[in-house]
């Protein structure tokens, strides 16, 4: 199977839910929806969810997320799913996106790949390397 690049932008938008655990001990836990447009060789929406933990240090903090990515990815229509999970540690981050094995639908089925995240003067970017 080869391996494909794309880069492109996206825009994201980030509203909180209500949550049902309550952090304690100064630990914030909260629950956000998410809402992607993707542009580019990646053209495409996403709706998710995301749980995070922010710790009383500045700079550290950890998240996963979920989100179902709809559209078409180099003229091949279809659908699929990201896991994110990322850590930071005084600010030092780390930062995981995959796609989750058999979530490919129609023109996407089979799917395998990860995202990595820039982000440079505010404008987020996405960096895809995938298989099909």
């Amino acid at each position: 199977m080869t391996s494909n690049i794309v880069t492109g932008q996206f825009t994201v938008a980030l509203t909180p839910l209500d949550g049902y655990a309550k952090g304690q001990n100064g630990i914030n836990l909260g629950r956000m929806s998410i809402d992607k447009t993707f542009t580019g060789k990646l053209n495409a929406s996403s709706q998710g969810e995301m749980l995070s933990a922010m710790t009383p240090v500045q700079g550290s903090a950890g998240y996963v997320a979920i989100e179902q990515v709809i559209g078409e990815l180099e003229g091949k229509k279809g659908s699929f799913v990201l896991q994110h999970f990322g850590t930071m540690d005084k600010g030092q981050d780390s930062l995981i996106l995959t796609v989750i094995s058999d979530s490919g639908t129609d023109g996407l089925e089979g799917l395998t790949g990860s995202m990595k995240i820039r982000i440079e003067n505010g404008v987020h970017h996405y960096d895809f390397q995938y298989a099909l």
